[in-house]
C-alpha cells in the first residue's frame, strides 16, 4: 500500500466538479484508492463519497492506494489535489497500462 498526505489547493476543494474530475481520474487506475480526512474515508471513484468529506481548500487529506498501479495512482491524484486542476476541462491523467 502507498499513501501520501496532501493539502487541497483547488479554490473550491472537492466540491461537485472537482470531485467528478478526481473520481474520473481515479477510475483510470486498477488499484483500490481511498481518500481520508480525519476519521472519514471515501472511495476515490465515488463523487458523492468525495463530496461528503467536505474537504475545502486548505484541507489536508491522505490518498491511499493498494494494487498493481498504486504508486502511479497516488502520484497522479496527489498532483491533482496539489494544483488548481479544476481550471479547465483537462485532467492530465492517462489510463495506466493493463
Amino acid at each position: 500500500m502507498v499513501s501520501r498526505t496532501v493539502t487541497i489547493l483547488n479554490r473550491t476543494g472537492l466540491h461537485a466538479r472537482p470531485a467528478a474530475l478526481f473520481a474520473q481520474a481515479a477510475g483510470c487506475f486498477s488499484a483500490t484508492i481511498r481518500v481520508l480526512k480525519g476519521s472519514q474515508q471515501a472511495d476515490a471513484r465515488s463523487v458523492l463519497a468525495l463530496m461528503l468529506l467536505a474537504a475545502g481548500q486548505g484541507t489536508e487529506v491522505t490518498i491511499e492506494a493498494e494494487g498493481e498501479d498504486e504508486e502511479a495512482a497516488v502520484t497522479a491524484l496527489a498532483g491533482m489535489l496539489e494544483s488548481d486542476f479544476d481550471r479547465d476541462d483537462t485532467v492530465g491523467v492517462e489510463r495506466s497500462p493493463a
